[in-house]
């Protein structure tokens, strides 16, 4: 992996839709796996797509809702400050009426000279829980990230829930304090991908 993010990455990364952002786009356009509907548990029919700057606010006040009023203070936040997202990888789930159900967000990042990519937030509206909603979406992107070459992906999260998607307890990788060092958890996309890559977690340049 390079040292920094390629060009191609650095388009990838930003909310404008560079050319990145459209190459998947084109790719994947009229496929079933984005821009297409799947059926939830209780036979309602969502829209699966990538995110969009109009999205943005709505996309903001459904991780308000999800979680607690001080979610910027997490550590998380502090490498995503000031970072364009990983627009490709950036899905909302709507259903038949236009309503966000579901959303998951990626940021680059960067251990020592190594690319990593964020995952999270991944949020579901509470009275759409329990659909498997959530795990569409981590599903859906992590094989997107996959073919678009990305290597590893970093969480900080609950080992037994994301234990079921392969990732598993890092050693040697530091989140920005105060995180819990159990909850640091990370995927290889790409067999051996982390290994040697320890150290602080930081933000991509």
């Amino acid at each position: 992996m390079v040292a920094r993010l390629s060009a191609a990455r650095r388009a990838g990364a930003s909310g404008s839709g560079g050319p990145y952002h459209r190459r998947l786009a084109h790719v994947t356009a009229g496929a079933e796996r984005f821009g297409g509907s799947f059926g939830g548990q209780r036979g309602v029919a969502y829209r699966l797509e990538e995110e969009t700057e109009a999205d943005w606010w709505e996309v903001e006040a459904l991780y308000d809702l999800c979680f607690a009023p001080g979610r910027t203070a997490l550590s998380s936040y502090r490498l995503r400050e000031g970072v364009p997202t990983v627009a490709p990888l950036c899905l909302t789930l709507r259903d038949d009426d236009g309503t966000l159900a579901a959303v998951i967000r990626y940021w680059p990042a960067l251990i020592g000279e190594e690319d990593v990519l964020l995952l999270g937030p991944v949020a579901v509206h509470p009275t759409r829980q329990g659909e498997g909603l959530g795990g569409l979406l981590i599903n859906e992107s992590l094989a997107e990230a996959r073919r678009l070459g990305w290597e590893r992906v970093l969480l900080v999260g609950d080992a037994p829930y994301y234990s079921r998607f392969g990732f598993r307890k890092l050693e040697g990788v530091e989140m920005p304090p105060p995180t819990n060092p159990e909850r640091v958890l990370g995927l290889e996309l790409k067999a051996g991908a982390w290994k040697g890559v320890t150290g602080r977690v930081s933000k991509a340049t």
